[in-house]
Formats: C-alpha cells, sequence, structure tokens
C-alpha cells in the first residue's frame, strides 16, 4: 500500500445515515434541553437554595471551599447552560460540565445507586456524558460556533 498524503475517507458506519440537516437538528435539540437543566440547576444554587445554602450543603459533604465551590458549580451550570444553547464557546462549557458532573458523582451520587429518585447517579451520568458527546462532536451547524467557524474560513 502506498501513502499519497492524503487520507481516504471513514467508512460510514451507521446503519441508517442521516441527513446532515436531521443531524444538525437533533443537535440543536438536544443543545438547548441540555442547557435548560443546566440552568435550572445553576439557577436552584443561586436562587432557590441560595449561594450560602448550597454551600452549606457542600461543607456537609466535605467539599474544600465550600461557599466557593457552591459558585463556581453554580457559575458553571447556569452560564454554561446558556452557552450550550447559544452552541458558543462548546468544547471549553463540555470540559467544564464534565468535570462538574464527576464531582457531583463522586462525591454525592456514587453511592446511591442508579436511580435519581433515590439521589443516584443516573442524572449526573447523563448530563455528563450529554456535555461529553458536544465536546466530541461538536455543537452542530445550528450554533454560534458554526458560524464563527465559517466567518473564520472565508477570511483564510
Amino acid at each position: 500500500m502506498t501513502t499519497t498524503g492524503t487520507r481516504p475517507e471513514a467508512a460510514d458506519s451507521r446503519l441508517l445515515p442521516v441527513p446532515a440537516a436531521v443531524r444538525d437538528a437533533g443537535l440543536l435539540i438536544t443543545r438547548v434541553i441540555l442547557g435548560v437543566v443546566l440552568i435550572a440547576h445553576g439557577w436552584e444554587k443561586f436562587a432557590i437554595n441560595g449561594i450560602e445554602g448550597t454551600g452549606a450543603f457542600f461543607d456537609s459533604i466535605g467539599i474544600p471551599g465550600a461557599t466557593a465551590a457552591a459558585a463556581v458549580v453554580g457559575v458553571i451550570e447556569l452560564v454554561g447552560g446558556i452557552l450550550l444553547i447559544l452552541g458558543l464557546l462548546t468544547p471549553l462549557v463540555a470540559v467544564l460540565v464534565v468535570v462538574v458532573m464527576i464531582g457531583a458523582f463522586f462525591t454525592v451520587h456514587a453511592g446511591s445507586g442508579v436511580y435519581v429518585s433515590n439521589n443516584g447517579w443516573e442524572l449526573v451520568a447523563v448530563v455528563g456524558l450529554a456535555a461529553a458527546v458536544f465536546g466530541l462532536v461538536g455543537p452542530g451547524r445550528y450554533s454560534v460556533d458554526a458560524v464563527l467557524a465559517r466567518r473564520r474560513a472565508a477570511r483564510a
């Protein structure tokens, strides 16, 4: 086998290939729903429980710098949710959300089984994995990140 400096395209392994517009619409809908979930959890930390209340809970489970950690997590969830909905800074938001969900898994949910009704880990796992997917595949065509990438490509 010889190489010519170009890579052959990887074979499409999907059983039923999805048109790009459908894929991008699915990514948009998923980003919006994930963003709403994150905004709700961030809002809860600021407006419902308050940073002091959330900090007190964080302190009760042994998180160092509990009040500051509560504020950081609240900002990541609230602002990260907004940015996900917009599809802006998606790779950064994905990493931050994954880190927060890993922390929530190990500090709060791991010992409680799967079901969220028993304080289990299913919600943090799904949120973390969904964020990871956006970090791996990107936000899709219907996003601010894609618009900015197209503008950069047009200028190049």
